[in-house]
């Protein structure tokens, strides 16, 4: 597999670096920023306003004008908005695309890409998390509303090949021949984040929307590492780079013996005639999986 940092991209205009802003610009970028937070105040007034129609009424029996009437403005404007009615039950899913892919784009060069698309769906629970009693009925209604699930289904498959898109920018594809499955781990590895997230967000919605949900989010990340963390880039530095000579002494120890392999953000292993316990670890890694990872290696050893 061959891994690379900053692989360059295909030219993209809308992807180039923005100018730097003038004093003349500042004016433009507040009217703009204020025009996109009305936008999103009436696209959840909307949305709002349908969720009770739909929960009142029923899906079935509640048109566009009564949203409209519901949300005090004409249908013309709800149609400035959204599309369909099923559309107007997730007004927050395009903004929330942009915020996890602003934390792709935003990523330090040390960061793993699986640690990074992580971070990256985070927004997507974050969404949920800021009006759990709105999350749980969209739920409710998800289930109920074959429509609406659809509509759902294909939100979350956006999310999919956004990630998937970012991990197979690590790889260099001019390295793809037979036998090299880095494009494959790369979508696996993305749908794997987007199941545990999923999981995730089920289990709490069908709690009532109760409970710490970001650390039970960091659990089932900690398991998707464990998984494939070690496939994308982990302990692959190049030669040069920080870590890539220890990396290669240990490797080529007399008595080198690999005590366990990258788990949780953590790698340890047995070097040298000493028998040398080297343990490696993200420093945000959880000092849980560090100890366990450090336990299993001496025990593996002594075995």
């Amino acid at each position: 597999m061959q891994y690379v940092r900053g692989m360059p991209q295909p030219s993209d205009p809308s992807r180039r670096s923005p100018r730097p802003k003038s004093a003349a610009d500042a004016p433009e970028s507040a009217a703009g920023n204020r025009a996109a937070a009305q936008r999103l105040k009436m696209r959840r007034e909307l949305a709002t306003a349908a969720m009770e129609l739909f929960a009142t009424k029923g899906y079935e029996a509640t048109t566009v004008d009564e949203i409209a009437a519901a949300a005090g403005v004409a249908r013309r404007t709800f149609f400035r908005h959204f599309r369909s009615k099923e559309e107007a039950i997730f007004p927050d899913h395009d903004d929330t695309l942009v915020r996890a892919e602003a934390v792709l784009n935003a990523a330090p060069a040390h960061e793993h890409p699986l640690d990074t698309v992580c971070q990256g769906i985070k927004e997507v629970m974050r969404m949920y998390a800021a009006s759990p009693a709105v999350s749980v009925e969209r739920y409710r209604l998800t289930r109920e509303v074959p429509t609406l699930r659809e509509r759902e289904i294909a939100s979350v498959a956006r999310y999919e090949r956004l990630f998937t898109r970012y991990l197979l920018g690590h790889f260099d594809e001019r390295d793809h021949h037979d036998g090299n499955d880095d494009p494959l781990l790369a979508e696996v590895a993305a749908s794997a984040v987007v199941t545990a997230h999923n999981h995730v967000l089920r289990r709490w919605l069908r709690a009532g929307g109760e409970g710490d949900v970001e650390a039970q989010l960091d659990h089932a990340f900690a398991i998707v590492r464990e998984t494939f963390g070690s496939g994308i880039g982990a302990g692959r530095a190049k030669v040069g780079e920080p870590g890539a000579d220890t990396a290669a002494d240990a490797a080529s120890g007399t008595h080198a013996q690999q005590g366990a392999t990258a788990r949780g953000g953590a790698s340890a292993v047995v070097t040298g005639q000493d028998k040398v316990l080297v343990a490696v670890a993200r420093t945000d890694a959880p000092l849980d999986d560090v100890m366990r990872t450090i336990e299993r290696a001496l025990l593996e050893h002594r075995s």
